[in-house]
């Protein structure tokens, strides 16, 4: 249920934004405010996300090989992170970059540039665009935070954020509220350079969205770096593999517990388990075989198991 909330989030946050990059770039051409082209080429890097994070997801489903014994469930891990470089250089240094070359062309014109947003007639279609915009992204995040809230359990969605092993949901969390806070920093700066006929404030809204994605791009690569490098499976679930492991019989006691995720729904369980020293060798093979169904029946991410028994002395 988790693959398929996370791709219907995908692809509706990716059919909002190129729906939104098609009016920004309209209203840029228009009006060449700078914060449209800024929020114009955050569209399309949002876009290309969702783009990325749906390979992500169609590369991950690919079988074993001999090459990749333990599959391929990183893949969406690895796109994840690559949705965070695109976000930081495709959107928020292109933004920043945006801001620095408008600010410099207002320093050299005293503020007046030629065909500027105040002189353009179509000065307003900018603040139509945006309010249209910031009703589709809201949309499209009622629709991530729906299908979140299905999987999210007690956490809040910033637990849910820092947490989750499936980086789609979050990701398209964190772009849709990024978004909202653009298209919020976008209409103030058209609106206040219309209102008072003073183009800095396009510039210093252009400034904060580019702010605001690389703030967001290193937050997401943070947190898909660590899944990268091999998290553990949650808490929860280690207290469900021990349980399931201390009720079988043949099974003393758990000597140590590893796990990792190999992918979102991809689990390696490593254990040691303590084994009667009476105990035939076939009645150690039969514990460890009813040791690994006890936990896939448990915790059925649990895909790849290794028991090694160790003996235990009578006293």
């Amino acid at each position: 249920m988790s693959t398929e909330g996370s791709t219907k989030a995908v692809v509706a946050a990716l059919l909002a934004n190129t729906g939104i990059a098609v009016t920004k770039f309209l209203a840029f051409l228009l009006t060449g405010a700078s914060s449209m082209l800024a929020e114009g080429i955050h569209s399309v890097a949002d876009a290309g996300n969702q783009c990325l994070l749906l390979l992500g997801g169609r590369q991950a489903r690919r079988r074993p090989t001999a090459e990749h014994p333990f599959g391929y469930g990183r893949e969406r891990y690895i796109y994840a992170f690559l949705v965070s470089i695109v976000l930081f250089t495709v959107g928020g240094l292109f933004a920043l970059y945006e801001a620095y070359h408008k600010g410099h062309e207002l320093h050299v014109t005293h503020g007046h540039p030629d065909d500027s947003l105040l002189d353009s007639k179509w000065a307003w279609v900018p603040i139509v665009v945006l309010l249209a915009a910031i009703v589709m992204e809201s949309f499209s995040l009622r629709t991530a935070m729906r299908e979140t809230a299905q999987v999210k359990g007690d956490a809040t969605y910033l637990e849910f954020v820092r947490r989750a092993k499936q980086p789609e949901l979050p990701v398209v969390l964190l772009e849709d509220v990024a978004a909202l806070c653009g298209l919020v920093f976008a209409l103030l700066g058209v609106g206040l350079a219309l209102l008072t006929n003073n183009l800095w404030f396009d510039v210093i809204g252009t400034a904060l969205i580019g702010l605001l994605l690389v703030v967001v791009a290193i937050v997401l690569g943070i947190e898909t770096k660590s899944l990268l490098l091999g998290e553990s499976a949650s808490v929860d679930a280690e207290q469900r593999i021990t349980s399931a492991l201390r009720g079988v019989d043949g099974i003393e006691s758990v000597v140590h517990l590893k796990t990792m995720h190999l992918g979102p729904d991809e689990l390696l369980v490593a254990a040691k388990i303590a084994v009667p020293a009476a105990d035939s060798a076939a009645e150690v093979a039969d514990a460890i075989n009813a040791a690994e169904a006890s936990i896939r029946g448990a915790e059925p991410t649990a895909r790849v198991i290794y028991l090694e028994p160790e003996i235990v002395a009578a006293d």
